[in-house]
């Protein structure tokens, strides 16, 4: 047991402060029976803040703070730019996605499908997702969490899965999206002060004492870790098995700023259930728009917390001074340094009493992110499966019912597989690229379907379907392309797929169910332009020095 008595109370008073207060907020009303809305959107009363917040912690998990830490250790800066241009992303949802679905009133992203298109194209993008949310992302959000408390407490790795799922489930199957995103609201606190205290303690070691110090340190050896556009052959990596690899298949040079990341990052801020779930459960557009906001400024400031303590224990690794860290950087059954071992390695030379408040900041962004993906999938499968093929005349507190065992059965399954990932060095990487597999067919149907009227069900359903084939087929016929421009081909052969196939279908007239596009729907407020231009502005001059 590494942690010190102090470190333990201020950990078990996060755990017993979000359990309560996730229990507290899920109460009702004398007399009311929680319904859907309450259940699956927090009966749609959420102020920006809380959206904003939710947003964060719902995407912040151990996928960053384990994952991208170790991209960090292995990959440098570069990792970064999921995290700026997600920024970016968020403005470009904000102002074209947002007012259509909000306009809409649905509660799912399958729901808009079957509003837009059929539901054929409902059904199938809502399988693939309920898929996707429990083998990759719970699955590898419970590994990391698990791994973390493997390497600071030396917990087994079966029981950390277990334990992180029943806390997770502690709060969130009672209380459905107003328990998830009014907790979500101190995890953020959590996440963000621990997040820092990590960073400046690992600055520090590597500055003698010294938190500037150690930045400048970073800079100079290990200069290559700075540059966020990597070129084919710049930098050769760990792969996990002793051996290396080229960094440039997961960071592939411009690819990143003009090619397949904007792919990805609009299937998920735009087109991810357990995302968006959040500003449709806002009080109004204003205020879905105003969190979107408040989330783009967090995410610039989440490479401080994630990606500088994997490039300052790559330092220490080089410098070999310290034995102790780097046999906790070493996988106890290889004896390799594992990349993904940087952040839990780091919290253990923590100072008492910052030790638990880091340990609680990782918790409480594994935890979040568990609560909001389940949730989601619960919602998915209550509202586009069951409620249209097994319970047409579900009562409200059948749908409530039926989505608390389904979040129940998908901890189950998610805690089953999940050990299975102990292989390899990156799972970042890992749930990146099979996410990557269903984002640009998810992507193409949701562009197409609100920005071109003579989009027919039948092309989008083409597009959902070859998605998953064709990446694989890719994936198979061109080994080294990375994957990130794989994204961008198969997006390109589904976009015009889609084209010919609705231009020959449709003749040229309008779907039936076409989205009318206009200048008022886009309107924003003063205030959000304002946020947008700072933003972008950051963005520019991050890019400019990293470069």
């Amino acid at each position: 047991m590494l942690l010190e008595p102090i470190d333990l109370v201020v950990f078990f008073g996060y755990c017993f402060l979000i359990i309560g207060m996730g229990l507290f907020v899920s109460r009702e009303k004398k007399g009311h029976v929680k319904n859907s809305s309450d259940y699956f959107l927090a009966s749609k009363a959420l102020p920006w803040w809380a959206v904003g917040a939710s947003l964060i912690a719902s995407n912040i998990s151990a996928e960053q703070f384990i994952g991208m830490s170790g991209s960090g250790f292995a990959l440098g800066l570069a990792i970064s730019t999921y995290e700026w241009m997600a920024a970016a992303t968020l403005l470009v949802v904000a102002i074209f996605f947002l007012p259509v679905y909000i306009k809409k009133g649905i509660y799912t992203m399958p729901g808009f499908l079957l509003d837009r298109y059929d539901t054929r194209v409902r059904t199938t993008m809502a399988v693939f997702w309920l898929l996707l949310y429990v083998f990759v992302n719970l699955t590898s959000v419970l590994y990391l969490g698990a791994l973390s408390l493997n390497t600071i407490l030396n917990v087994p790795m079966t029981y950390g899965i277990v334990g992180l799922a029943l806390f997770a489930m502690l709060y969130s199957i009672y209380g459905g999206l107003k328990a998830v995103a009014w907790t979500d609201v101190v995890q953020v606190v959590f996440l963000i002060a621990g997040g820092l205290a990590t960073t400046y303690i690992a600055l520090q070691m590597v500055g003698s004492g010294d938190a500037w110090e150690g930045l400048g340190i970073l800079r100079r050896e290990v200069p290559g870790h700075f540059s966020m556009i990597l070129d084919k052959g710049e930098m050769m990596i760990p792969d996990g098995k002793g051996g290396t690899r080229d960094a440039y298949g997961d960071l592939p040079g411009l690819s990143v700023l003009v090619g397949g990341m904007w792919i990805t990052n609009l299937s998920y801020w735009g087109f991810n259930q357990y995302i968006t779930q959040r500003a449709l459960a806002a009080k109004s557009l204003d205020e879905a728009q105003k969190g979107m906001i408040f989330a783009g400024f967090l995410k610039l400031l989440m490479p401080l917390i994630v990606v500088i303590p994997g490039i300052a224990a790559l330092v220490i690794v080089n410098n070999g001074i310290d034995t102790g860290f780097i046999d906790s950087m070493k996988d106890p059954v290889t004896g390799i340094i594992k990349s993904d071992r940087a952040y839990p390695t780091l919290l253990q030379v923590l100072p008492s009493g910052l030790k638990g408040l880091a340990f609680a900041a990782l918790t409480a962004a594994i935890v979040s992110s568990l609560a909001s993906m389940a949730n989601s999938t619960s919602t998915i499968f209550t509202m586009d499966i069951y409620s249209k093929y097994f319970g047409k005349n579900a009562s409200e507190s059948k749908q409530v019912k039926v989505g608390r065992i389904t979040a129940v059965v998908a901890f189950i399954i998610a805690a089953i597989v999940a050990p299975a990932l102990g292989q390899l060095d990156q799972a970042f990487q890992f749930i990146q690229e099979y996410t990557g597999f269903i984002s640009p067919g998810v992507f193409a149907i949701f562009f197409f379907g609100v920005f071109w009227k003579k989009t027919t069900s039948n092309a989008a359903l083409v597009g959902a379907a070859l998605s998953i084939p064709l990446s694989v087929v890719l994936k198979i016929a061109l080994p080294e392309l990375p994957f990130i421009d794989r994204m961008g081909y198969v997006f390109l052969i589904l976009a015009a797929l889609m084209i010919i196939i609705s231009l020959v279908e449709g003749k040229g007239k309008d779907h039936p169910n076409s989205i009318d596009v206009n200048a008022d729907l886009f309107k924003t407020s003063t205030g959000f332009k304002i946020g947008a231009i700072l933003i972008v502005g950051i963005i520019a001059a991050l890019y400019t020095i990293f470069w």
